[in-house]
């Protein structure tokens, strides 16, 4: 399975990376809270990092679901970033409620440096149940990556 790092485990993004977990991606977790994370670890049986640099190294692909633009940014940006430590083609999928200002930002900064970006917010509603994909950006030749992704992460899908 697709080797998958999860930065942000709040009450969308916990269940979500469970499902991939569950459905044997090879899942790498990074949360602010590390009691969180250390909980998720022994309920999934993946892996924690220490900073989303560290989590996203390696990874096919990066999922990010924190609380809005400056969380995205801290996780995102910097020397423990999530891009400082991206390999070319990786697919970054940023389900964050975020700001269209922030989603562009970060698209632009993935193009030159050769990654692919997703925007793909998800709505509150049954993120235990749902993973609700409600805006791309993608090229189309990695949608069968992120097929494999949405299809692990979601029980119900829901537009």
């Amino acid at each position: 399975m697709t080797k998958t790092a999860f930065i942000g485990l709040g009450v969308m993004g916990y269940p979500m990376a469970g499902h991939l977990a569950k459905e044997g991606h090879d899942v790498t977790i990074y949360n602010r809270t590390e009691a969180k994370a250390d909980k998720w670890v022994n309920e999934f049986n993946g892996r924690k990092a220490l900073t989303p640099r560290d989590a996203a190294k390696d990874a096919e692909v990066i999922c990010c679901c924190v609380g809005n633009d400056d969380d995205l940014r801290s996780v995102t940006y910097g020397e423990n970033g999530i891009l400082a430590n991206l390999r070319k083609n990786s697919i970054f999928i940023d389900h964050t409620t975020a700001s269209a200002d922030v989603a562009r930002e970060i698209n632009k900064k993935s193009k030159e440096i050769e990654i692919h970006f997703l925007d793909a917010p998800v709505s509150r509603f049954g993120a235990r149940d749902c993973f609700i994909p409600s805006a791309a950006n993608l090229e189309l030749e990695v949608l069968p990556s992120v097929e494999t992704i949405r299809a692990a992460a979601e029980k119900v899908l829901a537009y």
